[in-house]
C-alpha cells in the first residue's frame, strides 16, 4: 500500500478538550492495589490494622499502632498480558521497587498520650503499563464522526487549510487538529452546501484495526504523624505528594471499499466510489506533580475489634501535555493509486507547545472492621467509597471548565471497593495470608455501548476506555525473626475495560491479566 504521510505536532493552546476529555482525568485519578507484601497479600484490607508502612496511607491511623521504629523494601515482578476479541494477546513483564517506608516510634510517659509516631514512605499507586490491539468489522467510519463534529462547528475548507496559516497553526485557526489532518490527508468530502462528509456512505463496508501501548505510574511520597491514646484510639494525618507520568502510542486504521472519495483533481464537487485506506498514529505525553491530605483513626474498644475509618482529600494536580498526530493514506480509484501524489509533509518544531491545566481527583472515604479472636489470626474488611463525579478540572489559573465538568458529572458516578483479608499464624515465625478486592465501574450504564455520541474526547484523538470492573485474588506468607522480617505475596487481577475508537462506534472489550510476585524485607527496632 502507498501512503503519503501527514504529521502535526499540537501545540499547547490547542487542546481546550484535550487532557480534560472525562475520560483522560479518569485515567489520571486511578489507583491499584500496590505496597508492602503484607498489604498486598491480604488484598490492601488493612484499614482497621494498620501497622504497616503502605497500609499508613491508605488510614493514617494505622502510624498509631506502632510502638517500635520499622524500615522496610518492597520489590516486584509482575507479568501483564491483555486480550481483544479480535486480536492476539500481548504480554509483557516489568520489575520495579514498589515501596519503600521508614516509620519512627517515641514512648511517651503519659497515662494518656502513649506514643507519637512519624513516618516518611513512598508508594507507587498506579501503574498506567498496558498494550493491546485488535480489529472488527465496520460499515461506517472515524472520518463521518470528524466531519459531523466540524459541521456541528461550522468549520470550514478554510479553516482547515494550513496552506494559508503562517508558524502555527492553532493560533491562526483553532480548529480541531484532527478536522485539520483529515482534511489535509483528503479524507473529507466538501458539500455543495459548506458541511463535511467523511468517507462512509451507503453500501460501504471495510474493516478496523486498532493497538495501544500505555506507560507510566502514578508515585506518591507520604510524611505522616500520628499517635496513641490509651491504647484505645489511634490517630494520624497524612501529607503526600504525588509525581504523575504517562506515555501513550495509539494507532487506529481503516480500510474501506466503495468509500466516497472526492476528486480534487478538478474541484468540481464530484465524488465517485472508491477504495480508502487510511490511519491516524497518536502520541501522548503527559507529566504532573500533585499534593493531597489524608485523616484517619483506628479504635479498638475491646481486644477483639478493631474499627477504622479514614478520609482523602483529592489530589490536586498541576498537569501538562505534548500531543503528536500523524497519518498515512492510500485512495484509490480504478486501480489509480496516485491519485492525490504530492508533497503534504507539515510537521515543522515550531507547531507544538506545552499545554499546562489543573485536575482535582475524587475525594475518597474508608471505613474499615477488623476481627482479631486470639493471637493466632484475624480476618478484615475495607469499604471505600471513591466519588469519581465530583472531579474537577480546569486551566492552569485556577478557573475550571464548565462544559467538562458538566460531562463528568452526566458520565460518571461513584465506584465502590470492597477488600476482605485474613492472616493466620502457622507458628510463632510463620503466618499465612489471603485476600480478595473488587471494584465497581465508575461510569454510568447510559455511557455504556454504541448509541452513546456525547462523550467528551480530545481534539486530537477521539479514542475513550473505560473499566468495567477490576478485582485482586491474592495469598501471601510472612516470617519474623527477632528484628527481621521478610513477607511474600502473589497478586492476581483481572480487569475489563471497554475500548471505542470514538463515541458511537462499536468498539471491543479488553481483558487484562496481570500477575504480580512481590517481595518485602524489613527491620523492628
Amino acid at each position: 500500500m502507498k501512503k503519503l504521510y501527514i504529521t502535526l505536532l499540537l501545540c499547547g493552546a490547542s487542546l481546550m478538550a484535550s487532557a480534560q476529555g472525562t475520560f483522560d482525568v479518569l485515567k489520571m485519578s486511578e489507583t491499584q492495589l500496590n505496597g508492602t507484601s503484607r498489604y498486598m497479600s491480604m488484598a490492601g484490607a488493612f484499614g482497621a490494622l494498620g501497622g504497616d508502612v503502605s497500609a499508613i496511607s491508605q488510614n493514617p491511623g494505622g502510624i498509631g499502632v506502632y510502638r517500635k521504629s520499622d524500615i522496610s523494601v518492597t520489590m516486584n515482578l509482575n507479568f501483564l498480558s491483555s486480550k481483544t476479541p479480535g486480536g492476539d494477546k500481548l504480554t509483557n513483564t516489568k520489575f520495579w521497587f514498589n515501596n519503600v517506608g521508614y516509620v519512627g516510634s517515641m514512648k511517651i510517659d503519659s497515662d494518656f498520650f502513649k506514643y507519637f509516631n512519624w513516618g516518611f514512605s513512598f508508594n507507587r499507586i498506579n501503574s498506567f503499563q498496558r498494550r493491546y490491539q485488535g480489529g472488527y468489522n465496520v460499515n461506517n467510519s472515524l472520518t463521518n464522526k470528524i466531519a459531523q463534529n466540524l459541521t456541528d462547528g461550522n468549520w470550514t475548507e478554510e479553516d482547515l487549510s494550513v496552506d494559508n496559516y503562517s508558524g502555527n497553526i492553532y493560533y491562526d485557526s483553532n480548529a480541531p487538529w484532527l478536522g485539520i489532518l483529515a482534511y489535509q490527508s483528503y479524507l473529507l468530502n466538501p458539500n455543495s452546501d459548506g458541511s463535511l462528509q467523511g468517507l462512509a456512505t451507503n453500501g460501504t463496508t471495510g474493516s478496523a484495526n486498532y493497538y495501544v501501548d500505555e506507560k507510566g505510574h502514578t508515585d506518591e511520597y507520604n510524611i505522616t504523624l500520628g499517635g496513641n491514646f490509651k491504647n484505645t484510639v489511634y490517630w494520624g494525618i497524612n501529607f503526600g505528594i504525588t509525581d504523575l507520568d504517562f506515555d501513550s502510542y495509539q494507532y487506529y486504521g481503516e480500510d474501506l471499499d466503495n468509500a466516497m472519495i472526492y476528486d480534487y483533481r478538478f474541484n468540481d464537487g464530484s465524488t465517485t466510489l472508491g477504495y480508502a485506506g487510511y490511519d491516524f498514529q497518536s502520541y501522548q505525553e503527559t507529566r504532573g506533580t500533585g499534593y493531597n491530605f489524608k485523616m484517619g483513626v483506628i479504635v479498638r474498644p475491646i481486644n477483639q475489634l478493631r474499627i477504622g475509618a479514614a478520609f482523602h482529600t483529592p489530589t490536586y494536580y498541576d498537569m501538562k501535555d505534548l500531543y503528536k498526530v500523524q497519518s498515512g493514506f492510500d485512495l484509490q480509484v480504478n486501480g489509480d493509486d496516485n491519485l492525490f501524489q504530492g508533497n503534504t509533509e507539515t510537521g515543522e518544531e515550531g507547531y507544538y507547545d506545552e499545554y499546562r491545566y489543573t485536575i482535582k481527583t475524587p475525594w475518597r472515604f474508608i471505613g474499615s472492621l477488623a476481627v482479631v479472636p486470639s493471637s493466632k489470626g484475624m480476618i478484615s474488611m475495607d469499604y471505600e467509597y471513591v466519588g469519581a463525579n465530583t472531579m474537577r478540572c480546569g486551566d492552569e489559573g485556577g478557573c475550571n471548565y464548565a462544559d467538562t465538568e458538566q460531562k463528568i458529572k452526566d458520565q460518571l458516578q461513584a465506584s465502590h471497593i470492597l477488600r476482605v483479608g485474613a492472616e493466620y499464624r502457622a507458628t510463632q515465625n510463620l503466618s499465612l495470608r489471603a485476600g480478595y478486592s473488587y471494584q465497581t465501574s465508575p461510569v454510568k450504564d447510559a455511557v455504556k455501548g454504541v448509541s452513546n455520541n456525547n462523550v467528551d474526547v480530545v481534539s486530537s484523538n477521539y479514542m475513550y476506555q473505560y473499566d468495567k470492573s477490576n478485582q485482586y485474588i491474592t495469598c501471601g506468607l510472612g516470617y519474623r525473626y527477632k528484628s527481621f522480617y521478610a513477607d511474600a505475596a502473589y497478586v492476581h487481577q483481572t480487569r475489563t475495560s471497554q475500548y471505542h475508537a470514538y463515541p458511537g462506534e462499536q468498539g471491543e472489550e479488553v481483558k487484562d491479566n496481570k500477575n504480580k510476585i512481590a517481595l518485602t524485607i524489613g527491620f523492628r527496632f
